[in-house]
């Protein structure tokens, strides 16, 4: 990969990135020299505390837009504002996602359509209202953050698995109109990484079963990662940043598994 600050003078924004990957990714980028926008509807003293500690460490400017992605006026007025801070935006990173769990009898109306709004249709707007940004610098990176089951479903999660299945045909569409500029569109696909939302769901196997926290992360990622162990933020960080250079000109509307193996299996 390019040397450290090879982002120096790029603005990127990620929207769900106060907490989690998100939050990895925004540390990455701003490591690598990059002002990072953080768009997250997290209260704002548990934004600030993460993001003035990545600004101080990185040297670089990481403002914090609070914004509810399943309206899309807050969407379009988040990116009014983000463009006035730090123009232009060339990386974007579409992150924030939203999910529920039940069968689909039982899935509330309200539920699939905020993750519509969310999972997907903040990404277009912000993809539609960046792209013409990127493309007028000369410079541009849309990265669509899917995942596993946007390729093989799931019982019980009927939001996710849709959403994150049309973020890939959303990201061929992209590259394809973006084909031969500047610009290109990516979408990363991880595995299980462990995350808050996921050691909830872990820590509740322990209680229920009574197994020690390895082997509760073995049997939740039974059937899943071959290695049994979960994908390290790192990984997907590292992707990203390689696809941010040149390399990733060559690369667009690629769908990159970062899943420890877990699509090889049968």
């Amino acid at each position: 990969m390019a040397d450290g600050r090879f982002l120096a003078g790029r603005t990127a924004l990620v929207t769900g990135g106060a907490r989690g990957l998100g939050a990895a990714m925004v540390r990455g980028l701003a490591a690598a020299g990059a002002n990072v926008i953080v768009c997250d509807v997290a209260d704002a003293p548990a934004c600030e505390r993460t993001r003035a500690q990545i600004e101080e460490e990185s040297g670089v400017a990481v403002p914090y837009l609070r914004a509810d992605l399943a309206d899309p006026r807050q969407v379009a007025a988040m990116l009014d504002e983000a463009l006035g801070r730090l123009s232009p935006v060339g990386i974007l990173v579409n992150n924030a996602v939203v999910r529920h769990f039940a069968p689909i009898a039982d899935f509330p109306l309200e539920e699939w359509d905020r993750a519509l709004a969310v999972n997907l249709t903040a990404a277009f707007v912000a993809t539609k209202r960046l792209l013409p940004v990127m493309l007028e610098s000369g410079y541009g990176r849309v990265f669509n953050m899917t995942s596993v089951f946007g390729h093989r479903a799931t019982v019980n999660r009927v939001d996710y698995v849709t959403t994150k299945t049309a973020l890939q045909g959303f990201t061929r569409a992209v590259a394809l109109e973006v084909a031969g500029t500047p610009v290109t569109c990516h979408a990363l696909m991880p595995g299980s990484v462990q995350t808050a939302g996921i050691q909830a769901r872990i820590d509740e196997l322990k209680e229920r079963t009574g197994v020690d926290s390895r082997q509760a992360e073995r049997d939740f990622l039974e059937g899943k990662q071959p290695s049994g162990r979960f994908v390290e933020p790192a990984s997907v960080v590292e992707v990203m940043l390689m696809l941010c250079g040149p390399v990733g000109l060559d690369m667009n509307g690629a769908v990159l598994p970062i899943e420890a193996g877990w699509l090889a299996r049968s």
